[in-house]
């Protein structure tokens, strides 16, 4: 379903012209943020924010996360419209080109947005795409994905992708540290996901994480731990199959009370 952002459309050199407005508001939004993940982001996140060095008073252009991208994991960023299809999705990912929807959120919405806007993209996924860990599980599971024709197991994967690249938490010896970009673009969630006592935290069981339902447009109730970027190369050595298969056969676990309203589209058909 079609939301009310329409992505611009980058000139003839590649550059997307945004207004004061825009600018604005991702000086607003970057400020903010960049003091509230302190102490609550994982470390290599933190690191990914001085390596990528977004600029503070305007919302940064292709071009410049290229580049810096490139040099670090060679992974770049690919404008595309507020909403893409999911075989779409997946091919960039597994060629390294992270989708970024190049529109940014009206100074109405600051706080909450469904759909996924640049500032999301940029600061959300982008910093640790600086990570290798990181980089490589994304293009692995991607490529994964695209192997797949049964949209029953598609759904399931995005579980994956949504316990883990959305919404994925570390537990470290200083507590708890996020690295799902959901969360790290999202001021409310941020601090909710490392200090509520409302939210379940449970360690990561592949299958558990394909048998578990979401929903978008809320506040998480269960987060998936693990406990290091280590873990992802972990997850890229098991087969994949094999679990989803299991999940499929056993069936989803009941939905969680706060997720009682759930609805099958709330599950959506990519992450983004």
């Amino acid at each position: 379903m079609m939301g009310p952002y329409i992505a611009k459309t980058p000139n003839d050199k590649g550059f997307v012209e945004f207004n004061e407005i825009e600018n604005d508001t991702w000086q607003k939004l970057y400020t903010r943020q960049k003091e509230i993940v302190k102490n609550r982001a994982c470390d290599e996140f933190i690191v990914g924010l001085e390596k990528i060095a977004f600029p503070q008073n305007q919302i940064p252009q292709c071009q410049e996360i290229n580049e810096q991208l490139g040099n670090i994991t060679g992974w770049g960023v690919q404008p595309v419209p507020a909403l893409i299809q999911s075989d779409e999705f997946y091919f960039l990912l597994k060629s390294c080109h992270f989708p970024v929807a190049t529109f940014i959120r009206r100074p109405e919405d600051f706080d909450y947005l469904k759909e996924p806007d640049l500032f999301h993209e940029y600061f959300g996924h982008c910093t640790l795409l600086t990570n290798q860990a990181y980089a490589d599980f994304v293009a692995w599971y991607a490529d994964y994905a695209l192997k797949q024709t049964s949209k029953e197991k598609r759904r399931l994967l995005l579980r994956l992708f949504w316990f883990t690249i959305e919404f994925g938490l570390f537990k470290t010896s200083m507590g708890w540290r996020i690295y799902g970009g959901g969360i790290l673009s999202s001021p409310g969630e941020t601090v909710y996901a490392v200090e509520s006592a409302i939210p379940e935290r449970r360690p990561f069981i592949l299958e558990d994480v394909l048998r578990t339902p979401y929903r978008y447009d809320v506040m998480q109730p269960i987060y998936y731990y693990l406990e290091s970027f280590d873990d992802l190369y972990q997850l890229m050595q098991v087969d994949l199959n094999v679990y989803v298969e299991e999940a499929l056969k056993n069936g989803d676990f009941a939905l969680h009370p706060l997720l009682t309203t759930h609805r099958p589209s709330d599950e959506q058909e990519y992450p983004t």
